[in-house]
């Protein structure tokens, strides 16, 4: 790199935009919610009046997850508001507290499924396996039902919100085919232990689920940098574009799914064009690393940075990135 001449001259740069499905995420949900409200209460009394662990286990998730897709509906409204002096974001970071608040509920459903399960185990109780199979078809068409709509119809792959609540109603059909299996295994060998070692299945593959979802929430809320946007690839590709002899004070950090957000400082050489430099390096940003809210601030090459907190009030391009 080259050394750098005092030249004092800041300017910002701002690339704001940004897509959300929201529209579209919120159908989708009204529609899962709508679904799963129904076939929990048939579930519940069909498990209460079967005695069958299996599909109490599943209408009890159920019940969780009307309440989590209730939860990301109400945080996708919210997050419709504008933004305002006392929060600049608005409201987006509501979807991923209700996305961390699904996670966690899936936890505490699966750990008193295994607690229940594992109280049943010793002495497994009788249980009507027909009556219990035909409640747990019902229900798996309707969970099949809500995740088609959710797939189809919402965002997935990107939206934390949505994929949390996709994992609850999936995690539900996981339940409706457990009971149908032990159902089965009850109906035609009498092995009523099958219904508390399938909800122990069950609630397992519920925990790997949430885990997911809880790690990349808490991920996102502490302000870490979102996958696939390393700092030392953003670094390096905003020092190839012409002119810009270092780049220092990087912070890159999710907002809410779909929003990742670039702060940083580019110094230039002497001469360069400093809008062009904003220019190619916010297209830069959005096209390999999908960023699409940028804000750079400009240093002149050998610009003493002390106000801006450099170490030793030195020439920046010494300075290590920071990572966020």
């Amino acid at each position: 790199m080259s050394g750098c001449n005092h030249d004092h001259g800041h300017d910002h740069g701002h690339g704001h935009s940004h897509g959300l499905r929201r529209e579209g995420n919120s159908k989708a949900l009204a529609w899962a919610f709508g679904i799963t409200t129904v076939i929990l209460v048939a579930e519940a009394v069909g498990g209460w009046l079967t005695n069958s662990l299996a599909l109490m286990s599943d209408a009890g998730h159920m019940l969780s997850d009307a309440a989590s897709l209730g939860l990301s509906l109400l945080a996708i409204r919210f997050a419709k508001r504008a933004a305002s002096p006392s929060k600049s974001y608005g409201y987006r970071r509501l979807e991923i507290l209700a996305a961390l608040a699904n996670g966690v509920a899936l936890f505490v459903i699966a750990v008193l499924i295994a607690w229940e399960a594992w109280h049943r185990l010793f002495a497994p109780p009788a249980v009507a396996s027909a009556p219990m199979m035909g409640i747990a078809v019902i229900g798996l068409l309707a969970n099949l039902a809500s995740a088609w709509v959710l797939l189809h119809q919402g965002d997935v792959k990107d939206n934390l919100n949505l994929r949390s609540a996709y994992l609850h109603v999936l995690g539900d059909a996981l339940g409706s085919v457990g009971a149908i299996f032990a159902g089965a295994l009850m109906y035609f060998y009498g092995w009523y232990i099958a219904d508390p070692i399938v909800s122990v299945v069950v609630a397992l593959l519920i925990l790997k689920g949430a885990w997911g979802v809880v790690a990349q929430s808490l991920h996102i809320l502490m302000e870490g940098t979102p996958a696939g946007a390393e700092i030392e690839a953003i670094v390096a590709s905003l020092e190839s574009i012409s002119g810009v002899c270092n780049v220092h004070d990087v912070h890159v950090w999710t907002v809410t799914s779909g929003y990742d957000v670039f702060s940083g400082h580019l110094v230039v050489r002497e001469g360069t064009d400093i809008g062009k430099v904003i220019a190619e390096g916010a297209a830069l940003l959005e096209r390999q690393f999908g960023i699409r809210h940028t804000t750079m601030q400009v240093l002149a090459e050998g610009e003493d940075c002390s106000e801006l907190n450099c170490r030793g009030g030195n020439c920046p391009f010494e300075l290590a990135p920071t990572v966020h």
